[in-house]
């Protein structure tokens, strides 16, 4: 899936993109606003957006898969190439040598993802920390006209502020500002 990220100003601008984005066929699990004023968000029914999305928990996780792998792997050929218990490994021990390190490596990485902010909220922590809304907008690419036609249209003061995939990449670190 696709994602659009625009900035606003105020809680009244969001709340009326939310309802507009819903009218046009946008569902709640397709649309996530992230702000310091989480309970203005409740209070005025907007979908904010969970943790996953806030934090950087799945994409830290991965790396540390990742790691985890290549540790594992090297490891277990040292171990059965070098024989130091005078045992030759086979696949099945190599194969459980690898899991451990992998499940290691993303237990670690995930909770070294619980206190860092997502790589793709990154570039707009400061606009965040000055009180801006951000608004996520999923959809297939289909529906990326309509989406894009009606911000346009009808809400011109939020200001589009990039475009991305939903798909958590780990050979990526945070992104730069795009402009329209």
């Amino acid at each position: 899936m696709k994602r659009l990220y625009y900035l606003t100003d105020t809680i009244d601008s969001t709340e009326s993109i939310s309802k507009d984005l819903h009218l046009l066929g946008i569902t709640d699990w397709n649309l996530h606003v992230l702000s310091k004023d989480d309970d203005g968000l409740f209070r005025h029914h907007i979908h904010g957006a969970n943790t996953l999305q806030r934090l950087d928990l799945i994409h830290s996780g991965e790396q540390g898969a990742l790691i985890g792998v290549v540790i594992g792997l090297c490891i277990g050929v040292a171990l059965m190439l070098g024989k130091p218990f005078g045992i030759a490994l086979d696949l099945i021990a190599i194969g459980a040598i690898v899991a451990l390190f992998t499940l290691f490596g993303t237990w670690v990485g995930g909770l070294s993802g619980l206190s860092h902010e997502s790589y793709k909220i990154k570039r707009f922590h400061d606009d965040l920390d000055a009180g801006k809304y951000l608004i996520m907008v999923d959809f297939r690419k289909a529906r990326e006209p309509d989406v894009v036609q009606l911000m346009e249209n009808q809400h011109p003061e939020a200001q589009f502020a990039g475009k991305d995939t939903t798909w958590i990449n780990p050979f990526k670190f945070a992104h730069e500002k795009v402009s329209h």
